[in-house]
């Protein structure tokens, strides 16, 4: 890569900030429209679009300058620093509305390629080029942010060796993006069929009709306080799955132990999509097996849940619940998930800062449990999915490892493309 610093006002074309906070109110939104962009869509390289705010499209024309489109890049100049994404010319939307603490870039295509220059600024490298200019008064700033970013200077190599660059890490990003389209949609199947099971009672009786629309005996229980299918039984959820305790110290635990916090663990979601090792981990902790269910203790996290792909080490801050029966682990994961689980777990923990959940109380947490049969048909699904998820998010973990070892040099020059 050639050594030599290029200006960025000599390959911007366009440059602007969003529009002040007061041009953007809550009652601007609508349910469609226009996308508005915030920090958890530059979370990658390119543009993250698994969720927006809208304005009209009306309201958007009102914005002018701090209207993105396919090509551009947005970064953050207040709050999150060091976001920077492209938008895809494959995006799901041909505009978007940047919030007040972004600005958006158009580049001279002749000279520069919006993906090279994003992946640029994700090396060690480009950070620090574009954190020189931050604010150290207040809330975390680029100062006169666009002014400034103008006046950076950058190693650029020539168009075609570019797009060479942009297109190896590119290939990678493309693939990392199908595994996560892939999960998600094995995630909602799970999560439909067992709504569809045990939430609506249409899993199929004896004809393969969907129980309770064709008919099926639904009785009242006075434990539930709502109509359950007949035949089914309340459980404790002390009868599903046990507690398990016990903690150890790092010195105790084998290298490279998978390790798994709060900060690893989504919020509704079932599947597990990172994890770090024994190395991160901080003073004790306490060992899970394989299948078993880690759930947030704290308040804030009692929506954080998954079930563990591998044996591992967890945080103070995690239940570990065992099911006692393999059969019963997804329907237990799935009944975590409803709110009035978590509204019990919120109502037994203790009024101090960091509420936490009380296994004293939660024990006692009653489940509909159906017969064995349609535990073991819904958990031959889930497990499946469950399987292949993890397939996919271990590939991703090595494509990211890839990506991120790669990076860096293909900028430098250390590595070529032919």
């Amino acid at each position: 890569m050639s050594k030599k610093l290029t200006s960025l006002s000599d390959l911007i074309d366009e440059i602007s900030m969003g529009p002040f906070g007061s041009d953007i109110k809550v009652e601007n939104f609508v349910s469609i429209g226009v996308p508005v962009l915030n920090g958890s869509n530059l979370t990658g390289f390119r543009l993250v679009e698994d969720k927006f705010k809208y304005v009209t499209e009306e309201k958007s024309k009102t914005y002018k300058k701090a209207i993105a489109r396919r090509g551009d890049i947005v970064v953050t100049h207040r709050g999150t620093l060091g976001q920077i994404s492209f938008i895809p010319e494959n995006s799901k939307y041909d505009s978007y509305v940047i919030s007040q603490s972004q600005f958006r870039v158009r580049l001279k295509t002749e000279k520069a390629i919006p993906a090279f220059f994003v992946y640029y600024f994700h090396t060690e490298e480009g950070q620090k080029r574009l954190l020189s200019f931050k604010s150290h008064v207040g809330v975390p700033a680029l100062a006169q942010a666009t002014t400034n970013f103008r006046q950076l200077e950058i190693p650029l190599p020539d168009i075609s060796s570019q797009k060479k660059i942009a297109a190896v890490l590119s290939a990678l990003d493309a693939k990392i993006d199908c595994n996560n389209r892939l999960n998600a949609e094995l995630e909602t199947m799970a999560k439909t069929l067992y709504d569809y099971w045990f939430v609506q009672f249409d899993f199929p009786d004896a004809n393969d009709k969907p129980y309770k629309s064709s008919g099926g005996k639904m009785v009242y229980n006075a434990t539930l306080k709502r109509e359950i299918p007949a035949g089914w039984e309340v459980s404790n959820l002390s009868d599903l799955v046990e507690l398990i305790k016990g903690n150890v110290s790092p010195s105790d635990v084998a290298e490279n132990t998978p390790y798994v916090g709060l900060e690893h663990i989504g919020r509704k979601t079932i599947a597990l999509s990172d994890w770090g090792t024994s190395d991160s981990a901080a003073s004790d902790k306490t060992v899970f097996k394989k299948n078993d269910i880690l759930f947030g203790k704290i308040r804030p996290y009692f929506h954080k849940v998954t079930v563990a792909p591998f044996d591992g080490i967890t945080s103070t801050d995690t239940i570990i619940m065992r099911p006692k029966k393999r059969v019963f682990f997804g329907l237990v994961l799935e009944t975590i998930f409803a709110d009035e689980f978590v509204d019990a777990a919120t109502q037994s923990s203790t009024g101090s800062k960091m509420p936490r959940a009380d296994w004293s109380v939660l024990r006692h947490y009653k489940v509909p449990v159906s017969d064995t049969n349609l535990l073991n048909s819904f958990n031959a699904v889930f497990e499946k999915a469950l399987e292949k998820i993890y397939l996919s998010e271990t590939e991703n973990k090595k494509l990211i490892e890839l990506r991120d070892w790669l990076l860096p040099m293909l900028m430098n020059g250390q590595v070529t493309v032919a």
